[in-house]
């Protein structure tokens, strides 16, 4: 029988100001709409600190990891709006002063952020987990590249005003956090803030049960992303048209879905969504991970390696730190067909070792981030209150 879902607690529209946990920890998310790396993040936040209440803007409990339908989520005003709570970006130009009106009553709040969560307003210590800096103001051409013209030009119109409101929301944290070293250069880039780096760990956990996805037998490679334009899943696509011996898996859902799906050729099958147990039966039957997004951290790699599957991936930013290359994984220039195509047909050359990739990804543990996380904040409440 289905869990049934704890219902989300609605914050008042304007000021709010909510009663701290006994350890006196809280945990505040930009949006618990959809499954992605930064939500994985806050179930293991959870799992380390679990009687911290979990605030955010916007709660769709069928959208994101079911998980959530167990912990005690709280939300803003905006959830009683039932098409932003399915279409989280159409709420980008309230999101803003959502968090500002926000007063989080706790000795120490960490705001898992990729630019509105740290805005938060709290009397106690404020530790910044951050994903990236907010790429709706700082890498807007990529993520706004599937929206209209006109909205485009209206959050144009809207960046100076918003730039304020982030510089100044970042410079309210005691910790800034970073998830990669190339999210640690771009936040001392942007905010002039001098960034430690606590990777996120892997809760996949690739001993746990298996549930077979119909008719697929081993021996594809598996791409597994949300569908948005910068993800590059079109390239991913054109390489396997020019690979048309060889078998690709997308799972994932975005807004590209029904461009990309035009686009596929015929050796390419969709699934929308998986369960963990789902995706644990395809990282076992897989050949290789394919990831050709522009990623600050990406998690997918670590996500492979943990099933002693080898990555081909971008060599971009985060992926430094998920993909050794030559050891667990390939790396390719650019996130074009040709590239992607020439890296998959060198993976069998490369002969890589599967214990050795297994090796790798127990690096990411649980464990380590659970101590990481319980040191900062155990500082940090200790500063809060020797005053």
């Amino acid at each position: 029988m289905a869990a049934t879902a704890m219902p989300a607690r609605t914050e008042p529209a304007l000021r709010s100001v909510q009663p701290h946990s006994d350890d006196s920890v809280a945990i505040v998310h930009d949006y618990l709409t959809q499954r992605g790396g930064a939500e994985r993040v806050v179930l293991a936040l959870h799992r380390t600190f679990p009687t911290a209440p979990i605030h955010t803007s916007l709660f769709d409990p069928e959208g994101t990891f079911p998980e959530f339908g167990e912990l005690p989520v709280h939300v803003s005003g905006l959830n009683r709006v039932a098409l932003l709570r399915c279409h989280h970006r159409l709420a980008l130009p309230v999101l803003a002063p959502t968090f500002s009106s926000m007063t989080i009553d706790a000795d120490v709040v960490v705001c898992s952020s990729s630019g509105w969560a740290h805005g938060v307003r709290t009397e106690g210590r404020k530790i910044v987990y951050c994903h990236a800096p907010a790429r709706w103001l700082y890498q807007a051409e990529a993520y706004l590249a599937e929206r209209s013209q006109g909205t485009r030009a209206a959050l144009r119109s809207m960046r100076p005003l918003l730039e304020r409101w982030d510089r100044r929301a970042a410079r309210s944290a005691d910790v800034y956090v970073a998830n990669s070293t190339r999210t640690q250069q771009l936040i001392e880039h942007v905010y002039g803030i001098e960034a430690q780096v606590v990777r996120p760990p892997v809760t996949i956990d690739d001993r746990g049960h298996r549930q077979d996805v119909a008719d697929l037998d081993a021996g594809f490679f598996l791409c597994v992303s949300r569908l948005l334009p910068y993800k590059h899943v079109d390239a991913v696509l054109g390489a396997f048209a020019l690979l048309s011996d060889e078998r690709l898996v997308v799972v994932g859902q975005g807004p590209d879905e029904a461009r990309l799906r035009r686009l596929a050729p015929p050796n390419v099958r969709f699934i929308p969504r998986v369960t963990d147990d789902e995706l644990r039966c395809l990282y076992d039957r897989t050949r290789a991970l394919v990831a050709a997004s522009c990623e600050d951290f990406g998690l997918t790699p670590v996500e492979a390696a943990s099933f002693g599957k080898p990555s081909v991936a971008l060599r971009f930013g985060g992926y430094f730190d998920t993909v050794v290359e030559g050891v667990t994984g390939l790396l390719f220039d650019e996130p074009t067909p040709a590239a992607i195509a020439a890296a998959i047909a060198e993976l069998d050359e490369a002969h890589l070792d599967a214990e050795t990739i297994r090796a790798h990804g127990r690096t990411f543990s649980a464990e380590r981030f659970d101590e990481g996380f319980r040191a900062l904040v155990t500082d940090r409440r200790h500063r809060r209150r020797s005053g």
